[in-house]
This record gives structure tokens, sequence and C-alpha cells, in this order.
């Protein structure tokens, strides 16, 4: 599973690229520098900004710092002068043991854009520490038969400096039986051996105390003493002897405590007491030291966790000492195997917690990674989830950026939570996990979209100023200012159109107001554009088409167009007494300029000189006889017709008509009946009397006809047909739609005129001279307008 795991191909790209970055590394320039340790806190290291070739202007806007391992601040920069400071007191014994040299290696990161600058700074040691001795006195137990010459080792004393300020030379007291060698060990350290001069005599003298001094190389040197006490014992000519002198073993840093490391082994050729070997620890060291040895089995055991991550190895000295007092050594090499025992660490140095959307190729976060293990075991991969649009990349050392894949978007989403996986290539894998959580931050690139493309209202006209009539609604998939919504009216495309005048907008709430009463009449339909646009930077629009139409009321009154109601002399209806019955004597014609139900017109007659001799259609306003006319009928008659709508409430209007029974077209008049037979009788002087009286009326009658009609004709030349006149002016500019029960159309109007000759009037019907705005009349009413115009015989 491990094996598959390490061959994704995310994987393998990380570490390719890692690759590369290390050999980049290798090329790379490293700047060193070397202080003495122990120097003051705030002293100054070196001026780094010009050691790099870095402007000191330029430090502050890209976000230089200083990074070390595990973000301990031991150093400072001032980015103001580019100089490299001491956060504090650095003590090498405490950062680097004995390790040498002590070098601390740091970076210099710049964030913006992402660079980074490897130095080192090593601490020189000073003598800061004096040698010591672990035991405070030592114990040497020389048989008085020991020759001259003979070499006892002596325990070495510690000092934590290094170089040549550590344990240089070992001094004894003087006396006459002993003196110091100091010699060299493998590991560079400087051990004694104490130097039998002359042979001891127990009788003389049992017991010397003796004082060890050591000198370290400092200027001045530091010292350190112990007490040497040797006894003189009895003749034990033969010292223990290991079956080797040099042991090397491994153990691992998971071994468990009170486990065997390994056992040593050493004989003595003489017998008794002094044949009997005791192990011991020659240092002693039980502080520092992880083991500890059986003394009668030589069994060397772990009595401390060991951590190959602090020590990698030991050196331990092994003494076995008989019971005459004479021992032997061994060395035993301890080397600590590594396991994976550390999970990956991980150190985030900068964060960003809001990402602005659609920008490509954005630093979300820089961060490094560690791992104290060695080998494979602190090699690590690192690794987020796939389906995130954002990279891993690998930067400088174990430093990598998240990056912005691609452009993000807000409104599909506007939070990731993102884990970081470090993953070591140990056995067994360990893993580290790290979550973030990135914002993605608006930016108005939405614009507001309406609930619909074009909106329809409705007003009733004579309505109230100020009256709502609607409202229109835009959303915006953006946030904050640049969702807010504001609306207005956009410029009408006729430029006449008063729109401001006529309807306002709440820009906050898209609510529709009409500003002034309507009239149907003059205006049914009203198109403007709306605009709705967020307050972003820079602000997006869009726009959506409302039609307010205008509901018809019943404000208009029918108005008759014949006869004409102008105060001009009345228009007589010639009826010869031998009319059949239903013959057609006049038609009212009358407008109504609302529509629908509100113009539909009836007739009826309201009132006559004869009831019951003439009647009125209602639905199309003919008059005609009711039955056959006789001698007794009155020769003049006056009806009074009532043209009413069918709106609610209904309004109406009434004509009179004036209808003379003659006998024939060619009497000007007929004589009352009770002058009849008068006229008999009368003589000659009254006939003419009367025609020239009639003549004289005719004429009269003519001219005032001939100066309204010339009036007319003035006002609109181009409506002369056959020498008549249409009386336009005492219309309105609309009219309604024609039905069935006779009315006329809002967009025709009617010529009515008296063509000359004729005993009584005719009507002409002209072709409409106003363009049709509402839809075409049905089929059925253009049959209805052609037996209309039918009933009054023209074509």
């Amino acid at each position: 599973m491990e094996t598959a795991l390490a061959k994704t191909p995310q994987k393998r790209q990380v570490l390719f690229l890692a690759l590369l970055l290390l050999l980049w590394e290798a090329g790379s320039e490293t700047i060193r520098y070397s202080m003495p340790e122990e120097t003051g806190s705030g002293s100054f290291v070196a001026n780094l900004a010009k050691d790099l070739g870095l402007r000191v202007g330029e430090l502050a806007p890209r976000g230089a710092r200083i990074h070390y391992k595990g973000n301990k601040q031991l150093l400072q920069l001032d980015i103001k002068t580019g100089s490299l400071l001491l956060s504090e007191k650095l003590d090498r014994e405490v950062l680097c043991g004995a390790t040498d040299p002590c070098v601390l290696q740091f970076q210099l990161l710049l964030e913006n854009p992402v660079q980074f600058f490897q130095a080192d700074l090593q601490l020189t040691d000073i003598n800061d520490h004096s040698p010591e001795f672990l035991e405070r006195e030592m114990l040497l137990k020389i048989p008085e038969s020991v020759q001259p010459g003979t070499v006892f080792p002596l325990k070495i004393a510690q000092d934590l400096d290094i170089g040549s300020n550590t344990v240089q030379n070992y001094t004894i007291s003087p006396n006459s039986y002993f003196h110091v060698v100091t010699h060299n060990r493998g590991d560079g350290r400087k051990y004694p051996e104490l130097v039998l001069d002359k042979a001891l005599d127990r009788e003389e003298q049992p017991e010397l105390s003796l004082t060890l001094t050591a000198l370290d190389g400092g200027a001045p040197p530091r010292s350190g003493t112990t007490t040497i006490r040797v006894e003189v014992v009895d003749i034990n000519d033969n010292a223990p002897e290991f079956s080797q002198s040099l042991y090397e073993v491994q153990v691992p840093e998971n071994s468990p405590l009170n486990s065997l490391v390994v056992r040593v082994s050493a004989r003595d050729l003489d017998a008794g007491t002094y044949g009997t070997v005791a192990y011991t620890l020659f240092q002693g060291d039980e502080v520092t030291q992880p083991f500890v040895i059986d003394e009668i089995t030589g069994d060397i055991r772990l009595k401390k966790a060991l951590d190959f991550e602090t020590t990698q190895y030991y050196n331990v000295e092994i003494a076995a000492t008989d019971g005459g007092g004479l021992s032997g050594k061994c060395t035993v090499i301890i080397q600590v195997v590594d396991v994976n025992d550390n999970a990956p660490e991980l150190t985030m140095s900068t964060l960003t917690s809001s990402t602005p959307e659609n920008s490509p190729e954005i630093v979300v976060a820089v961060f490094s990674v560690s791992d104290p293990d060695s080998g494979d075991n602190g090699k690590m991969v690192c690794s987020i989830q796939n389906d995130l649009p954002f990279l891993l990349k690998p930067t400088f050392k174990n430093f990598y950026t998240l990056v912005t894949e691609s452009p993000l978007d807000r409104e599909t989403r506007s939070e990731y939570n993102i884990t970081i996986t470090v993953t070591d290539l140990g056995t067994p894998r360990l893993k580290t996990q790290h979550n973030i959580t990135v914002l993605v931050s608006d930016v108005n690139d939405n614009a507001p979209a309406f609930t619909q493309t074009s909106y329809t209202l409705f007003v009733r006209e004579n309505n109230s100023p100020a009256l709502h009539i609607g409202s229109i609604s835009a959303t915006d998939r953006d946030a904050g200012a640049n969702a807010q919504v504001t609306y207005a009216l956009l410029p009408p495309q006729d430029p006449q159109l008063p729109l401001a005048s006529l309807v306002s907008i709440n820009a906050d709430n898209g609510q529709l107001f009409a500003l002034r009463a309507l009239d149907y009449e003059a205006l049914r339909v009203l198109e403007f554009g709306v605009g709705a646009a967020d307050r972003g930077s820079p602000a997006l629009s869009s726009q959506a088409l409302v039609r307010v139409l205008v509901l018809d009321a019943n404000d208009n009154s029918p108005f008759v167009l014949y006869p004409l109601q102008n105060g001009s002399a009345p228009c007589t209806e010639l009826v010869p007494r031998a009319a059949e019955p239903g013959y057609l004597v006049s038609k009212v014609v009358a407008v109504d300029g609302d529509s629908g139900q509100n113009a539909w017109l009836s007739y009826q007659l309201l009132k006559a000189t004869e009831p019951g001799l003439f009647s009125v259609w209602a639905h199309n306003g003919e008059v005609r006889t009711a039955r056959l006319l006789s001698e007794r009928d009155a020769a003049k008659h006056r009806l009074l017709v009532l043209v009413k709508d069918n709106g609610e409430p209904p309004l109406s209007a009434s004509v009179t008509l004036h209808v003379l029974l003659v006998d024939g077209f060619s009497q000007p008049y007929l004589p009352l009946p009770e002058a009849a037979a008068d006229a008999t009788q009368a003589d000659p002087l009254t006939v003419y009397l009367v025609i020239a009286l009639a003549s004289v009326s005719s004429l009269f009658l003519f001219s005032v006809l001939a100066f309204i009609a010339v009036r007319l004709c003035r006002r609109n030349r181009a409506s002369w047909v056959g020498g008549c006149s249409v009386p336009k002016g005492h219309f309105p500019g609309h009219l309604v739609d024609v039905s069935g029960s006779g009315t006329l159309s809002q967009s025709y109007q009617y010529e009515v005129c008296l063509t000359e000759g004729s005993k009584s009037n005719e009507f002409k019907f002209l072709k409409p001279i106003l363009p049709n705005l509402l839809p075409q009349s049905t089929g059925e009413e253009m049959e209805e307008n052609a037996t209309f115009r039918n009933s009054f015989g023209f074509n």
C-alpha cells in the first residue's frame, strides 16, 4: 500500500520539484558570518541588506523577515537599516553542544514577491567553562608488588568547551611515587594515566592522597581538581582481562527499557578473592549515560529511552575489577539506529485569510516543513485535496507556497477548507495535517438581473396623483455594496414624451408611481425603460422594459355627430306623406371617446310631438316611420332622441330632430292645416307674398350654411368632397370602435353634408384619416359597418 502511495503522480511531481530545488540550492551561494558566543543581546552581526545586494528601502514593502527553524527568534532584522542583530545572548554549548563547528542556519524571507536567501552564523567558542571531574575522589588499590612503570588509568575531566578551550593537560601534586601522563583519545579528548615511579611499601605507607588537576587551553587557562586516594594492598599479580578490547553494537532508538544491549566478559587468572571480577561503568556518569551494567554478569541494559535525534552514538568504558583491586578495561561503542518516530512538522510563515475572486496565481500561504529523522524517515512529500483550485509549489529548500490554480468565483463557492498533508517516506509512514480556511472576497463581476425582461402594469385612468401602480425587482449575485441595487428611469426614446412628469420610481425598492392622473383617451400605452445599477466600482447595470396599460373609465358622454347641435339653424328632415311604414327618416350618428362597453351606445326616443308615429332603432340610431302617414298628422314634428352608453354609471346625450311632412319634395313647405282652407280662397297677391317670403328664408338659410362651410374648409382644404366640407372642428380627436350598435370607430372621422338639389339630408362616409391605434375589427364588425352604411343608401 505504501508503494502505491509513493508512486502517485502528485507525489512524484512534488519530489521532482524538490530535487530540482535542491540542485538549485547546491549551486546557490550562502552568506556566512562568524561571531563569538556570549555576545550581548542587540549586538550588530552584519548589514544583511548590503551583503545581499538589496536596497534598504525595499525591505519593508517586500515584508522582509528572518526565519529560523522552530520559529525561534535568535536573530532580528532592522528593516530600516538592513542590519542583522542578536535577539538574545547565544550560548554555543546550549545550541550546539559538542558539535563543532557550531553553525546556525537561517533564511531571509521576502514575501512580496516571494524570495529566499540562505545565510549561516558560526558561533566560535570562548573559554567560559572550567574542567570538572564527575567524582570528587578516586580510589586506587595498588598491590605493593606492582613494579615501577606500571600505569593506572584515571577518569577524565569534563569541559563543555571545545578545541583549545577544552582539557589539554593533567598534573598531579608533587610526590615521590607517581607522575601523570596525558594521552589523546580517538575522539580528540585527552585522558590521564598515573605512572608508578617506585615500588610501594604497604608497611612503610599504606595509603597516599594525591591531587589531580585538569587544565584547559584557554587564556588564562581554567582548571578543575579531584583527589586520588591510593590504598596499598597485598600482592595480586593478575589483573582481569576482557575477551575483546572493543565492542560495537547497534541499538534501535525505540528499544524498550531494561532491554539487553550487549554482554561483556572478562576473566582473572587469580584464584579466590583475587580472581572474582566485578563489572562497572568506568566513567560512572549515571546522569548522562542511559545504560546500566550488571556487576556480576556484565550485561549492559537500557535504563533510559534513546533518542537518535539527540545522540546518535555512545562510547561506554567498562572496567572489570578483581578482589585484589586489579582491573581491566574495554570500550563499548553503541550506535543508536534511527526509527521513524517523528512526524513531519509544518510551520506556517504567511497565511492570507481572504483572496479576491477573478485573480489568477494568488499566493495564499507560505510554509516550511521539517522532520528530525534521517534517511527516508526524514524525506517528506506535501499534498492537498485534488478537487480544489489550488496548487502546492516547492520554492526554497523545504519551503512551499500555496497558490490559486485558476481564478476563483465567489458566487460559486465563497469558502475553501484546505487540508495540507505532510507525509514522510519512513516505515511506517507518519503524516501531519494542517487545516486552513481561505475566504473568497467579492469582486463586482455580476450585473443586477431583473426577475422579468419586461413588466406589464395596469392603471385605471383618472387615477389619483402619486398612485402606486406596481413594482419591479432585480437581484445581484455579488455581496455587500456590489449587491446593493438602485433603480432609475431610462431616458425615453421619444424625446417629446414627458416621462419624468408621468411616472417615478423608488430608487431603493423599485416601486413605480403615477405622478398625475392619466387619460385613456390621450394616452393608452406608456412604454419606458428602467435601469438597475449596483454600487460596485465600477458599477454594473441592466435594463428592463415596462409597459403601463391605461384602463378606460366611463368619463366621456356620447357625442352626437348628426344632426349637428352647434347652435345654428335646426336641420329639418323632409318626409313625404306617402312614405311607407319603416321609411328611413334620418339617422342619429353619435360616438363615445371611451372604449369597450363604455362606448357601446344605445338609442331611444325620449319625446315626440306625436307618439307612435316615429320609432328609433336602439342599436343604430335610425329614425323610421312606425305607421302610414295621414292627412290628419301634423306637418311639423319635434323628436327628442336619447343616446346612452353602457358604462357604469351610464352617461348620455340628447339630440332634437325636426321633421316636416310634405306632399312632395318640390314643395318648400307644407301649410298648416288651419291655413289650408284659406289658401284655397286666397287671392293671387297673397300667394305671391308667401312665395317671396319662402324664397328669402331659403336664401338666408343657404347663406348661413355656405358661411359655415367656408369656415370649415379653411381649416382643412384637403377635405373638400363634391362641394361639401367635413366639419372637423366639432368632433373630438378620439372616438370609439364601431360595434353592432352602429357607433363609430375611434380611428374614423365622418363627413356629413347636404347634397345640392335634395329635399332630404344624405350622409357620406369618408375613408379613415387617423391611424388605427386599436386592434382591427373582426369580420363581424366589418359586416355590421357595411349594414350601417347601406341602411342609409350609400356605398
